[in-house]
């Protein structure tokens, strides 16, 4: 399930990490831990596009892209980092969930 949260965050944005933490976040405390990391990641994500669409205005359009890249890769990161058991801690995330 932890690796879940990582893999659906790449999908689904902070959605799919909240649905799951929210459901198993009491079963398991490895679960809880990468539930919440991917939860605060997508979150960050989300604030990033948000700054990003308003700098279009600026015409720094690419920095959507770019963003997008960086979390496919570190949403990737996160994912085998899970299925093999390990924690993981995205490098760029706003702890707001702790």
């Amino acid at each position: 399930m932890a690796m879940l949260c990582h893999l659906l965050g790449i999908l689904t944005a902070f959605l799919g990490p909240l649905i799951i933490w929210l459901v198993k976040k009491d079963q398991s405390p490895f679960v809880d831990d990468q539930g919440k990391e991917a939860l605060n990641f997508q979150i960050t994500l989300v604030i990033a596009h948000a700054v990003a669409g308003a700098a279009v205005c600026l015409h720094w359009g690419i920095l959507n892209l770019a963003i997008w890249v960086v979390a496919l890769v570190f949403g990737i990161l996160g994912t085998m980092a899970a299925n093999r058991g390990e924690k993981y801690r995205y490098p760029i995330a706003l702890r707001l969930i702790k």
